[in-house]
């Protein structure tokens, strides 16, 4: 019984140990910027971290855009969002990341239709298999790509509002990432099943794109008042993992219950980036618990972060000059080797 006893009480030091300090451990936006008057599109923005940013958006008083891939379930929560925020300034367009004909027509009709951006938040994420419609990886084409453009296509928008902000919704297993050049071109034919892990990686890729797009953002948008953040949301019981088999769904589920972050603290450091005064000087950078953090070496690779921006143009077709006043940025774009 005594060994029983000991065991259960190291298993649950343990637990409290990791509840706490590792899976729990997450500041909250403290900022009380009011938002009358301002307009956020959310990627995402109907389910997990991006509803419920975009509910304490519309709470602030915004024009909240919710760009998302289902019509029914964007509409349902636009539904909820203005009841809960007593907002009625909170409407759907459509968004399909996975195709860049649509996040086209996205921007198209946003500036045809909206006057002003304040906040873009490339929120939405997505791990799994299959590919893009336009022949890429699914984590890179959504995570990174198809937010790349879009970023692009809104600048000029961006840019007419004082003070606005870019914020990408990055995570920690960047850190694991890598950036392949050569693989990340468009596939012609069918993408072969690959393993459970192999779709991880390529998550943790996307996630490393993020960051680096970031700071290469950040040098673009120099001299035009437009500055650029990204995050780690924490860990977060999300929907990122919808994609996944059903078995691995349902083991992740009770890990999601025991330990990780409910959405709306997964949603402060977004707000935190997306309100907090003062971070001008900290464009570019990553942040995590509400507070700037050091990347890895590989995350601060300048070189890579030009590169991958160029590869992200040719990709797109997208090759308009974005920068301010930095003409050190206007170089025509590369092979991908």
């Amino acid at each position: 019984m005594s060994v029983f006893l000991t065991t259960l009480a190291a298993v649950v030091t343990v637990y409290v140990f990791l509840y706490y300090h590792i899976f729990k451990c997450s500041r909250r936006c403290e900022s009380a910027v009011r938002l009358k008057g301002k307009t956020a599109i959310v990627t995402g923005g109907n389910t997990g971290i991006g509803k419920a940013t975009a509910l304490e958006l519309a709470r602030r008083g915004a024009r909240v855009v919710l760009a998302c891939r289902s019509k029914q379930r964007a509409e349902a929560a636009v539904f909820d969002i203005r009841r809960e925020s007593g907002n009625s300034e909170v409407l759907y367009m459509h968004l399909d990341l996975a195709s860049l004909k649509s996040v086209r027509s996205f921007a198209e009709t946003f500036l045809q239709t909206e006057p002003r951006l304040d906040l873009l938040v490339n929120n939405a994420g997505v791990m799994g298999p299959g590919g893009t419609e336009d022949g890429f990886d699914l984590a890179f084409g959504v995570n990174h790509l198809g937010h790349f453009l879009l970023t692009l296509l809104l600048l000029k928008r961006l840019k007419m509002a004082e003070g606005s902000r870019v914020v990408t919704v990055a995570g920690l297993l960047y850190r694991l990432g890598a950036v392949d050049f050569p693989n990340l071109a468009p596939r012609q034919d069918p993408v072969p099943p690959r393993s459970s892990w192999a779709h991880v990686l390529s998550y943790c890729d996307s996630k490393l794109c993020n960051v680096l797009f970031t700071r290469e953002l950040a040098n673009q948008l120099e001299g035009t008042g437009v500055t650029c953040y990204c995050l780690h949301p924490g860990v977060v019981s999300s929907e990122l993992c919808r994609n996944a088999p059903v078995w691995q769904r349902l083991l992740l589920l009770p890990l999601g219950k025991l330990f990780f972050l409910d959405v709306e603290a997964g949603a402060q450091t977004t707000m935190h980036c997306c309100l907090q005064e003062g971070l001008e000087h900290y464009s570019g950078r990553y942040f995590s618990s509400c507070a700037v953090q050091e990347v890895s070496a590989r995350a601060r690779d300048d070189a890579v972060a030009r590169k991958l921006w160029e590869v992200s143009e040719r990709l797109t077709d997208q090759t308009t000059p974005t920068s301010g006043t930095n003409p050190a940025h206007t170089s025509p774009t590369h092979s991908l080797r």
